[in-house]
């Protein structure tokens, strides 16, 4: 809103400092600011009002150490983290950005679920909270949206380089010698379902190859592979996120640091120089997504500020669901999911290890009559508990492991 404001004074009445505003980069450091004076001063008020309503944490005894004197810790937390995220979005970003407006929708809709799961848990005093499968549905609505809006608005493209003859135009270039000659390509903006991944020609993989076999207009048909595909990413990042929730800062701060390496790779891919000096998919007007991705950085650290241990209050489902599905939400829309098992890789091991824990249990107690463990709990950062490393070195080497995994996300730009 403030941007339209300020436009609206730079060109009628020339207000001094009002240009500033056009600046994408000055947006999101106004962002970052606004997320962490949000969450630090606002969300103190919040941990008090939810102690004295007793919004507090009912914890499952599983003998963990220190796990009882987190009984009674405010949840519910997340209302921190939304509160973060959309106020400075809707301040500081271009609200008819499809792609503003997208992820925004993805922040309320899984908030408002997690905040019904916690709703339910809390002031119901019904452990198991939303049943699993309006989860689900939630999620797999989120799905539709994402995916039919990726496949019908015409907002959403690509611009890539493709041969002179196809677009009529001529360029020409310079060579060192002072000679001319023609180039071969230029850009074009199209529908695509490309996307972006590591050690294939170009890093790009297009999903319509997959229904390839149809012949003839078989691109047409993508949409019917993508949805689902975009459906399965929402479901499993969330998820993910969910499970990873269970150490103090734990998911807070690996959120964190996904965040700030999706916000570099929506940058250099919204941005033509940077993408062309990368040779890299050019997304237009994703640039703008650097301001929502800088209010959920600064949303995510200020609220580490009273999530890490010992905790003074915990996420609840309000926040974790949220975070997993903007993170998934936003990979998708910046052609960059296909990277998520790397950068996510924190989230999809503690998913994992749930999958295989189940898995093998009930596939030994069906071939032997008694269920055995690959690991000693899961998911798997109470395997470390069981082995008695401390809480707060557990979540820190797993932040440790988090920067890495981002770090090598950003390398893969260039790995072909």
């Amino acid at each position: 809103m403030l941007y339209y404001l300020f436009e609206y004074l730079d060109q009628t009445y020339d207000f001094p400092g009002a240009g500033v505003f056009q600046y994408i980069s000055f947006r999101a450091a106004m962002a970052v600011i606004t997320s962490l004076t949000i969450t630090l001063i606002f969300g103190r008020r919040l941990i008090e009002f939810l102690r004295r309503k007793q919004v507090g944490e009912t914890v499952r005894d599983l003998g963990l150490h220190g796990q009882n004197e987190k009984t009674g810790t405010p949840t519910m937390g997340g209302l921190i983290i939304l509160g973060g995220i959309i106020v400075p979005t809707l301040l500081f970003a271009k609200l008819d950005n499809v792609y503003i407006l997208l992820i925004l929708f993805t922040t309320v809709w899984l908030g408002l679920i997690g905040f019904i799961d916690d709703y339910i848990k809390v002031f119901k005093k019904d452990k198991k909270g939303l049943a699993g499968k309006f989860k689900i549905l939630g999620q797999v609505t989120l799905g539709l949206v994402v995916g039919l809006t990726m496949a019908l608005n015409d907002d959403i493209v690509i611009r890539e380089k493709v041969p002179v003859s196809e677009t009529g135009i001529e360029q020409t270039t310079t060579t060192n010698s002072g000679n001319t000659s023609t180039t071969q390509v230029a850009r074009e903006s199209f529908k695509s379902y490309k996307t972006t991944i590591p050690f294939f020609k170009n890093n790009e993989f297009d999903y319509s190859i997959l229904i390839s076999w149809l012949g003839g207009d078989y691109k047409k048909w993508a949409f019917l592979i993508f949805i689902p595909i975009v459906i399965f990413i929402i479901t499993a990042v969330s998820n993910g996120a969910n499970l990873t929730d269970g150490l103090d800062g734990l998911a807070t701060g690996v959120s964190a640091i996904i965040g700030a390496t999706l916000g570099i790779l929506a940058w250099v891919s919204g941005n033509f120089v940077f993408a062309d000096y990368l040779n890299i998919m050019y997304l237009p007007n994703t640039g703008e997504l650097a301001i929502f991705v800088s209010a959920f950085v600064g949303a995510c650290v200020g609220f580490l500020w009273y999530n890490s241990f010992p905790a003074q209050v915990f996420m609840g489902d309000t926040g974790s669901l949220a975070i997993g599905g903007i993170i998934a939400v936003f990979a998708i829309i910046i052609r960059k999911e296909l990277l998520i098992p790397v950068l996510c890789g924190i989230f999809l091991a503690e998913s994992l290890s749930v999958i295989m824990q189940v898995g093998y249990f009930k596939f030994t107690k069906r071939k032997s009559g008694v269920g055995k463990r690959i690991f000693l709990m899961a998911p798997l950062h109470h395997h470390f508990q069981i082995l008695k490393y401390p809480e707060p070195k557990i979540v820190q080497r797993f932040l440790i492991i988090g920067i890495m995994l981002a770090i090598f996300t950003i390398i893969t730009l260039k790995l072909r």
